[in-house]
């Protein structure tokens, strides 16, 4: 009798592998759900800050500029006087701001609450009132506006509200206004005032001044488009030959009355400033929003607005200016980003290479066997990706849930496609390496050590095609720069350079071990030979944990050094602004500094030192009969030259030659003067004689000087103070690390009601005023961060993935005397060869790559995209000591720390399970 055949029992592979080694699937789900976030956070953070640059941009930029106006003639005299009077009435001007906000196209969109429309006057009027001021004779010139929601846009301070008594025609000659405070302060403007206003059939038309309002938000383009709405002006008359004033100013009457300013002799016209609204902008709308504002500028959609305003339509509008700055600026921090991103990607996809590698190395002799008893390649890469995948598409998911919820306002699609792009390397890397590995069959106990390795052929081939890539990456980014644009093989150039520096160090590694080796060979004690011995013994393909390394310390050195850069670009521009970290000084014109005023601020607490200067601005290089329009001027400089020696000395500046000054007048009785280049060329070596606020002087070149504080203009003449016929200081700049600014300001304010407070802290915090500028800080920050964590994870693979048979050779040198102490100390000195070299290559690497790259990198976008044109500086790269030292300490510090730590935990374990018979490791 035939047994029943049974199926044969078969315990699910992932199930039983998950269950066999949790640790690991946990590790490798832990370090995929960071790189994964890191994927996809990086390109929502650039989108985000990017959003939140543009929104910053059009919001805080002066209405003046953002508003998109709209502005149409009335309807010609030829037309019915009732035609002409609807179309300036506010039913029709709202019905038309509605149709023309809904012809805007996307993503133009408009803020109505902060939108205006109305009638005005385009040409001012006089106003032959006798209680009217005339500053120099001149009567003001008044235009008239009837703005829409007067009420809603302001408060009334005195009187009522202007409102239109009755329909209001073209005959009508009496009508309502109302004025702002400051406009009726400046033009004596009271609740009952009258003004006669011109018209064309030659009856004037009379404004009755009802009310005085205060406006609830000046900055609004409702008051800020028209400064005159506001506040009135002193305008220059342009058809006098000598400079006289006259005020002109704006008042503001109802809706509805705009059929009474057609009468006038003002040019009326008709006008809808619709204000962008940005809350729902973000960085991929820019190319439609700059398309669409150049469609209703000058394309079919001014079309389409003049089908509703009127034949003669035109919209103004510097949305576009804003929009070519924004569009600028992140073209150059792009590029510079992108350097970032490219060395932690860079990083990161060696770091999970290497948890592949760790992974395969210790499942070498399972895989073996499985592949000896039949194992196919297809099948066994199969279980492998099916078990690597159940660990990692969770992780790397969670970690694109967590990159979305902490980071808002971004498209979702990069960051999806940057948590795949890990999820797809973890998941392959591991059965591809095996698969590879394992095609041949592999000869039990084969070496494959560093020291006595030889590349192959083509290794050198590929090691050479790096280099020549590298050269090439190099050499573009020199040439071109980052203001070309972002270019993967150029942003990729710190990546090669530590790529190359990576193969070189491991041709060389075993010279050294051959040189430290014979030497302690002949030492007493087996410790240090046996040390380097295990060194020399590592695999050849330690390449990869080096590579990592040395990419890491590059990418953290880079971002650390951009970070450095930015900060003294930031410091030095403000240096030059400012002068000192605080300076004290007249505005608008030299006014001397009091004796009480220096003596105070000398006693205050905080106050390193101060420096008295005299400065005078444009002034001229001629005596004073040779003056002319053309005559060149240079700002002069009168100084106390060991105060001032010490302020440049303390501020960074070029050292200032003070003893130059100290000479005095020679036999000339030419004052030495300490001069910027182009002037030290202009003037020469004789005396030259120049024009001060006290008269002609005589001044000798004694010594020349590339830049000083202070001043920002490029010529400058500097002269010992008490050579002057005037040395009482105008300036006063202040050193100190804690300054009392509240004593400070106290102090120049008592002084006299024309001395400001200028301090570097403020000015410096000017040039950071954009969301993008921080948002990319920020990313750099993160670059740093991430490199330095990649780079010490790499450090704790490279020892895990040979921690067994460190463990086990322990075990044995135990049997034969090793001590505890002995032990640590072989360990350490087995991790320190490999740790040194990344070490010190991450140095080297980090300082050559900053070196070479720095001419082609420009931080001046990211550093000072606040500055003013004067100040407004190159900023380059240079190498930040601290970025380099850090990162590669710490490699150093853990290695030796992981040595101790698996050292002590070997002694405390048993050794039976290292020693058993038959054990290949």
């Amino acid at each position: 009798m035939n047994a029943a055949k049974l199926p044969a029992a078969c315990a699910p592979w992932v199930r039983t592998r998950l269950r066999t080694a949790p640790g690991i699937s946990a590790a490798l789900a832990v370090l995929v759900l960071l790189t994964a976030f890191l994927a996809a956070a990086f390109p929502r953070s650039v989108d985000a800050y990017e959003t939140k640059a543009l929104r910053h941009d059009v919001a805080s930029a002066p209405p003046g500029q953002s508003v998109l106006e709209v502005a149409t003639p009335p309807p010609s005299l030829g037309q019915a006087p009732s035609v002409r009077e609807s179309a300036v009435r506010e039913k029709a001007l709202s019905s038309a701001r509605d149709a023309l906000v809904e012809t805007l196209p996307d993503p133009v969109r408009a803020d109505l609450t902060n939108s205006s429309y109305g009638v005005h006057t385009t040409k001012p009027l006089v106003a032959d009132e006798a209680w009217l001021p005339r500053p120099d004779a001149l009567p003001p010139q008044l235009t008239y506006a009837a703005p829409s929601e007067l009420p809603g846009h302001s408060t009334l301070r005195s009187g009522r509200w202007p409102a239109a008594r009755g329909p209001v025609t073209l005959d009508t000659r009496e009508v309502e206004a109302a004025v702002t405070e400051e406009t009726a302060k400046t033009l004596r403007m009271k609740p009952g005032s009258t003004v006669a206003v011109p018209t064309r059939s030659g009856v004037p038309l009379t404004v009755r001044i009802t009310g005085i309002v205060a406006p609830l938000r000046p900055e609004s383009g409702y008051w800020a488009v028209d400064p005159l709405f506001r506040a009135p002006s002193l305008i220059r008359d342009p058809g006098s030959r000598t400079p006289v004033f006259y005020w002109r100013g704006t008042l503001l009457l109802p809706p509805d009355t705009g059929p009474a300013l057609l009468a006038t002799m003002g040019e009326p016209e008709l006008y809808w400033r619709l204000t962008p609204d940005a809350s729902g902008l973000t960085a991929a709308d820019v190319p439609a929003l700059a398309s669409g504002i150049a469609a209703v500028e000058n394309g079919p959609g001014l079309l389409e607005l003049r089908d509703i305003a009127g034949p003669n339509t035109t919209l103004t509008t510097d949305l576009d200016a804003i929009l070519g700055a924004y569009t600028s600026m992140r073209a150059a921090i792009g590029p510079v980003v992108t350097v970032a991103a490219v060395g932690i990607g860079a990083v990161a996809a060696v770091v999970l290479l290497m948890t592949g590698a760790l992974i395969g190395a210790r499942r070498h002799h399972e895989l073996a066997l499985l592949r000896s008893r039949g194992g196919s390649l297809r099948g066994i890469g199969g279980r492998l990706l099916a078990e690597t995948a159940v660990a990692v598409l969770p992780s790397a998911a969670l970690g694109l849930l967590l990159a979305v919820l902490l980071v808002g306002e971004a498209r979702f699609l990069p960051a999806l496609l940057g948590a795949c792009a890990v999820a797809a390397l973890v998941c392959v890397a591991l059965p591809l390496r095996t698969a590879l590995h394992h095609r041949r069959p592999l000869l039990h106990g084969a070496r494959d050590d560093v020291m006595d390795a030889r590349p192959s052929r083509r290794r050198t081939v590929a090691e050479l095609t790096l280099l020549v890539l590298a050269a090439g990456a190099v050499a573009a980014l020199r040439r071109r720069g980052t203001s070309a644009g972002t270019d993967l093989l150029v942003s990729a150039a710190p990546v090669l350079v530590g790529l190359i520096a990576a193969l070189v160090l491991v041709r060389l590694y075993p010279l050294p071990l051959r040189l430290a080796a014979r030497p302690v060979a002949r030492l007493r004690g087996a410790v240090g030979f046996l040390s380097l011995a295990r060194a020399g013994r590592a695999s050849s393909s330690g390449t990869l944990p080096l590579l990592a390394l040395l990419i890491a310390l590059t990418t953290a050195a880079f971002g650390g050094s951009v970070l450095a850069g930015v900060a003294d670009a930031r410091d030095e521009a403000a240096l030059r602004a400012v002068g000192a970290d605080a300076r004290i000084s007249g505005e608008g014109a030299p006014y001397p500094v009091p004796g009480a005023l220096l003596r105070q601020v000398r006693a205050m607490d905080g106050v390193e030192d101060v420096a008295p200067v005299r400065i005078e601005y444009r002034t001229p290089l001629a005596a004073s009969l040779d003056v002319r329009s053309d005559t060149k001027r240079a700002t002069l400089m009168g100084v106390e030259p060991e105060s001032y020696a010490r302020l440049a000395r303390d501020g960074g500046l070029p050292a200032f030659p003070a003893a130059s000054l100290r000479s005095g007048p020679g036999k000339d009785e030419a004052l030495p003067a300490v001069v910027s280049p182009a002037l030290a060329d202009r003037l020469g070596e004789r005396p030259h004689t120049i024009r001060s606020q006290a008269g002609d002087i005589t001044v000798r070149v004694a010594a020349v000087l590339s830049r000083t504080s202070v001043v920002s203009d490029s010529e400058f003449l500097i002269v010992d103070a008490k050579g002057l016929a005037l040395p009482e200081p105008t300036t006063l700049l202040v050193t100190g690390a804690a300054l009392d600014t509240q004593r400070l300001l106290a102090a120049a304010k008592k002084a006299g009601p024309d001395f400001r407070v200028g301090l570097r802290a403020a000015e410096r915090e000017r040039f950071v005023d954009t969301p993008m500028q921080s948002g990319a800080e920020r990313i750099y920050g993160a670059a740093v961060a991430a490199g330095a964590g990649y780079a010490l994870l790499a450090v704790l693979l490279s020892l895990l993935q040979t921690a067994p048979e460190r463990t086990t050779l322990l075990a044995r040198l135990r049997t034969m005397g090793l001590t505890t102490r002995q032990g640590r100390r072989l360990l350490a000195f087995e991790a320190m060869p490999q740790a040194l070299l990344a070490a010190f290559g991450g140095l080297l690497v980090g300082w050559a790559t900053i070196a070479l790259l720095a001419p082609g990198i420009d931080l001046g976008s990211l550093a000072l995209a606040g500055a003013t044109a004067p100040t407004t500086y190159t900023a380059t790269l240079r190498a930040d000591l601290r970025s380099l030292a850090l990162p590669a300490v710490g490699v150093v510090v853990l290695a030796a720390a992981v040595a101790g730590v698996q050292a002590w935990w070997a002694g405390r374990r048993g050794s039976i399970k290292e020693l058993r018979a038959g054990d290949t490791r």
